[in-house]
């Protein structure tokens, strides 16, 4: 499907001037990516973004760079939509699986095993419910595993006015 929005992401200050990069994705792995695949995890809804930065601490919210992107996207996977996720022979389980305790024991997470899937296919990227807590149905994430400044893969920072600092040199 094509993917044609706003997307949304706090990100922690000190790495403001790379908001496109999808390396610490890379470098930590996260719940739909590998250690060593780049990944950029984005919310269609500014309270999930505000949701999946807190991670359960709403009340000790830490500084944060809230940033905007324009999304023209190809080739994402909806797997919000049941019939998709019947399809794929997946459900709610597979996506909200405890990927860290399954990774921290060797085992492959299911939430991997479908990325993996799904890359290998030649998808961009997917539309997932948000596991933070306090999610709502209403709260959803697109992760892409392949993204662009341009369409067919369009995932565009928003910063018209140039706020976002260029460089490293900036957080000292």
């Amino acid at each position: 499907m094509r993917l044609a929005c706003l997307a949304y992401r706090a990100h922690h200050p000190r790495w403001a001037f790379s908001p496109v990069s999808g390396e610490g994705a890379a470098l930590h792995g996260g719940r739909f990516n590998r250690r060593g695949t780049p990944a950029l995890y984005t919310s269609l809804r500014l309270e999930t973004a505000w949701l999946e930065a807190q991670q359960g601490f709403p009340f000790k919210a830490q500084p944060m760079t809230m940033c905007a992107y324009a999304v023209d996207c190809q080739d994402v996977v909806d797997l919000t939509d049941a019939a998709v996720m019947a399809e794929l022979g997946m459900d709610g389980r597979d996506l909200g699986c405890p990927w860290e305790a399954l990774a921290d024991r060797g085992a492959v997470p299911p939430s991997w095993a479908l990325a993996d899937r799904l890359m290998a296919a030649g998808h961009a990227g997917i539309v997932v419910p948000s596991f933070a807590p306090g999610a709502t149905a209403l709260d959803r994430n697109a992760v892409f595993w392949r993204w662009a400044d341009v369409p067919p893969h369009m995932v565009r920072i928003i910063d018209d006015e140039g706020r976002l600092p260029k460089d490293d040199a900036s957080w000292h």
